[in-house]
């Protein structure tokens, strides 16, 4: 046995518990850092060649390894832009320079600039919703764009589409021609009439009056109005004529649902607006009173932006005063099929090492990602009770190491002395 390399080897282990000791003192000073993953150091032998009469103490080799895979609780917040993932994935998030990494730390704000930034500085990355529903480039972050979520000025649309889906009466009676709506004359007859608030080029509500009349069995007149145009109290004669008229034939064979042949919406010219077209596919006639199912329209009055809101698939919503949702962005999430190897850079983030493998992109909820919760951020995975275990530990094996050193110095003075 040779003293010095026993002494070595006493200082290889003092070396690889004072490792051990530092991961440990980095998981305790981030216990309560948002998307920390826990360092652990793994020991391995170094061996030396010997013989039957002399054996060569050799050294511990240590490797730190991260649990960036574990997720760590979910801690629910106040703030809607708090974002934590529910299953795999991590947040794509760039730097000042436009680096791009992987993060779990989902604490954004909105900075100045309206972008969202976490805690350590780094910007959420997401496809916007300029050309429609994004798709992802699964192979790279091509596309990608910082989430803002700047308050926009009032924004107005004006109606182009919607539907109304109601049930005619079959009993009504019918009306003589010369007494039909489409006519405007006083005294017009109708069987059923309903009415639709719709927008035009700025905002401003119009109020159309829709009458459905029965013109013989299985065939109705559609009439659409401007309210603004009736007449006070009797509403005909209108100082202008229907903004457009249409014809329904019903099938009673199709369970009153509309004849192959009939029309199944009508178009018409919002006053002030854009054109119009109201889908009328479902309408039926059964013998059962007037009853509107479904009718609505797009388009909406001045409003301004109040909040944000994030769903569960990463779709980023700007929310308006008046209760409408418009979709701005889509979160990106990315993945590998190694989590664990991926390399650690300050600011909690990691990217693509050797051994991570190929980093593929996508969305919440699909292709194997986790789903998004908003308002909530995943804690700290560092279990503190076994982070001071394994400190009491290795601070155990640090003396014992010592004490071999020790105990090597101690014999290379007995023969030191020997020459005395």
């Amino acid at each position: 046995m040779s003293l010095y390399g026993m002494m070595q080897t006493g200082a290889s282990g003092m070396n690889a518990q004072a490792n051990r000791l530092s991961t440990v003192a980095d998981n305790i000073a981030n216990s309560s850092t948002t998307g920390y993953k826990k360092a652990s150091t793994a020991f391995s032998s170094l061996i030396l060649p010997s013989s039957a009469g002399a054996y060569n103490s050799g050294a511990v080799n240590t490797t730190v390894r991260y649990s960036i895979g574990a997720a760590g609780p979910l801690n629910f917040t106040t703030s809607n832009t708090d974002l934590a993932i529910d299953g795999n994935g991590f947040f794509i998030v760039n730097d000042a320079s436009g680096g791009s990494f992987l993060t779990r730390a989902g604490s954004f704000v909105k900075n100045g600039d309206g972008n969202l930034v976490n805690s350590a500085g780094f910007t959420l990355m997401g496809y916007d919703y300029t050309g429609g529903a994004p798709a992802p480039v699964v192979n790279g972050f091509d596309g990608l764009v910082a989430v803002n979520v700047q308050s926009a000025g009032l924004t107005a649309l004006p109606s182009t589409t919607g539907n109304f889906f109601a049930n005619l009466d079959d009993s009504a009676a019918v009306v003589a021609a010369g007494d039909l709506p489409s006519l405007n004359t006083a005294g017009a007859e109708y069987s059923h009439k309903s009415s639709l608030v719709v927008y035009d080029t700025v905002g401003k509500e119009t109020l159309l009056d829709f009458y459905y009349t029965k013109t013989s069995d299985d065939n109705w007149e559609v009439a659409v109005y401007d309210r603004a145009a009736a007449t006070a109290g009797t509403a005909f004669p209108y100082s202008s004529g229907p903004l457009a008229t249409q014809s329904l034939v019903f099938d009673p064979a199709l369970n009153g649902a509309l004849a192959a042949a009939s029309p199944t919406d009508i178009t018409l010219a919002v006053p002030g607006g854009a054109s119009l077209t109201i889908d009328l596919s479902d309408m039926t006639q059964l013998n059962y009173p007037f009853t509107v199912d479904d009718a609505d329209v797009n388009g909406n009055a001045p409003s301004a932006v109040t909040d944000v809101e994030i769903s569960a698939d990463g779709t980023v919503y700007a929310k308006y005063e008046n209760g409408d949702l418009k979709p701005l962005y889509q979160v990106a999430l990315a993945n590998v099929a190694s989590p664990d190897n991926l390399i650690p850079l300050p600011g909690n983030v990691y990217s693509q090492g050797i051994d991570s493998g190929v980093i593929t992109t996508g969305f919440a909820g699909s292709g194997g990602f986790g789903n998004l919760i908003a308002g909530a951020l995943e804690g700290s995975n560092v279990d503190l009770a076994g982070e001071l275990t394994d400190m009491i530990a290795s601070q155990r094996s640090y003396t014992a190491n010592s004490k071999v050193f020790q105990t090597g110095s101690d014999l290379l003075d007995v023969l030191v002395n020997l020459k005395r």
